[in-house]
């Protein structure tokens, strides 16, 4: 089963094949979304990434969060359900 990662504090520069590539180190990428704002169109600043297994989003969370990507500090952690 398929875990979803937020990923907060990115770079508006990164494209999801960008941050593909950064967490396909740690495992399979099964998809990424980067949400835009409704209004304007530009990037939000952060992402969810879907990793084919609890362990590979555990060992993304382990590697990642905290790294320095494009000048900026990411936060990694497991998606919490919409309310």
């Amino acid at each position: 089963m398929s875990t979803k990662l937020f990923v907060g504090n990115l770079s508006f520069k990164l494209t999801e094949s960008n941050i593909e590539e950064l967490f396909a180190q740690s495992g399979t990428v099964v998809s990424v979304a980067i949400p835009t704002d409704r209004d304007t169109g530009r990037k939000r600043g952060f992402a969810f990434v879907e990793m084919q297994t609890a362990a590979e989003a555990e060992a993304a969370i382990r590697n990642l969060n905290g790294q320095n990507v494009d000048g900026r500090q990411i936060v990694v952690n497991e998606s919490k359900p919409r309310r």
